[in-house]
């Protein structure tokens, strides 16, 4: 029998119509915990980011940012990271395309994340994920992507590894805080690209830390997995169907992120004292326990786009419009801590009147708030954002820019 051997162009990306409303709605809210932790990580030069010595309110603030923003944030792009690479081979299946062309698909996306990803850690913020991304992209298309149920099924078990390590780890913090003492700070480490005299010196600063950071972060392929698992399943397009397992997640997720933090943010609020080896297993317990915020507040997330009865007010309208362009937004924010926060820029925050950290939290979530506006403009004009069309024009090349002008002539 005769066998069809053309080679058909990938189908673009995804019209606005066809996407669900609870990854939007995720991607828009998170990226101010995204802000909130990266904001204050320019301002104070270290990772996490946190005041030498705070004091008043900044010990409160302190506080809240190590239980909700550090570290908590990322793990839910990962996840959804991976949500979104299942979603788009599936529509790519359904559209047509052969699996061939849906693998190289996904691998110039990859390619392509990674040389963005390398170019916004050069220009303007070292701390990049989106080469990461790119890289996981690759690695899970190669390996992960047409696997079956069963094999998935692996992630659950990592995870569940992942917590027994995090509760054993975490009874050692809490015996060494009963029966210790000491007033070691937590070993934040410095960044040298934040702290430098001139834009030049800084983009060499940030060629230098960018591969050590993006190979620090490819461990969040188990998160990206997770989301996988997740997308398979089709969770957050049908959020009302899975109730009961997003309910789980959101307290599990979040509960575990809580506690888990909750030794460091004592510490870098200048609340609880320890030695140093205490401080540096507690910044650890912070860390490991951060990956479960991400698919808790997915969770959250999902189970409130379950109840969302308005879909066109204006509080969901202008999150989803973000979350549309989170790609986009994260790019903005990385643009404006160049311009607020930097030394040699604006450095608002070192002219916060005794309280840095407030301003900090300020500039972070007028900084979001203004992605928000931008995104809810360019929403009723129905145009991507800038970095969306970059990246769809060298994903998917002549096939986006066909679907573009079909689309404006069906208008």
């Amino acid at each position: 029998m005769p066998v069809d051997t053309t080679v058909r162009p990938a189908n673009g990306p995804v019209q606005r119509a066809d996407r669900a409303l609870a990854p939007d709605l995720t991607r828009g809210a998170m990226l101010l915990i995204i802000a909130l932790a990266n904001a204050a990580g320019v301002a104070f030069a270290g990772e996490p980011g946190l005041p030498s010595d705070p004091q008043g309110a900044e010990r409160g603030l302190t506080f809240l940012l190590f239980e909700l923003a550090h570290a908590r944030g990322y793990p839910v792009f990962a996840f959804m990271f991976g949500y979104g690479m299942v979603q788009l081979a599936r529509r790519q299946d359904t559209l047509g395309s052969s699996p061939r062309q849906v693998r190289a698909l996904l691998l110039r996306r990859g390619f392509w994340l990674t040389v963005l990803g390398f170019a916004h850690a050069a220009l303007l913020y070292y701390g990049d994920f989106l080469g990461a991304y790119g890289i996981v992209c690759v690695a899970v298309t190669l390996t992960l992507l047409r696997r079956g149920d069963r094999f998935h099924r692996i992630v659950l078990v990592i995870w569940a590894l992942s917590l027994l390590e995090l509760l054993v780890l975490g009874g050692i913090v809490v015996h060494r805080v009963l029966t210790g003492s000491g007033d070691a700070p937590l070993p934040v480490g410095h960044v040298d690209s934040l702290a430098t005299a001139s834009y030049a010196d800084s983009i060499a600063a940030r060629l230098a830390e960018w591969p050590a950071h993006t190979l620090s972060t490819l461990p969040f392929v188990v998160i990206a997995w997770l989301g996988m698992w997740a997308a398979r399943r089709r969770v957050l397009e049908r959020p009302g169907a899975h109730r009961t397992l997003l309910v789980r997640t959101a307290v599990a997720g979040i509960g575990i992120a809580l506690v888990g933090a909750l030794p460091a943010a004592l510490v870098g609020a200048g609340w609880l004292g320890v030695d140093a080896s205490t401080a540096r297993l507690a910044l650890l317990l912070h860390g490991g326990s951060g990956m479960f915020a991400g698919p808790g507040y997915v969770a959250v997330f999902g189970l409130l786009a379950a109840r969302v009865t308005r879909p066109d007010g204006p509080v969901v309208r202008g999150l989803a419009a973000l979350g549309r362009r989170s790609l986009s937004g994260y790019l903005f924010q990385s643009v404006a801590w160049l311009v607020l926060l930097l030394p040699f820029t604006l450095d608002l925050a070192g002219r916060g009147a005794g309280a840095p950290t407030a301003v900090v939290v300020l500039v972070a979530a007028g900084v979001w708030l203004a992605s928000v506006l931008i995104a809810l403009r360019l929403d009723a004009r129905d145009r991507p954002g800038p970095a969306e069309t970059v990246l769809r024009r060298l994903t998917y090349g002549a096939a986006a820019r066909r679907r573009r002008r079909s689309h404006g002539r069906a208008a």
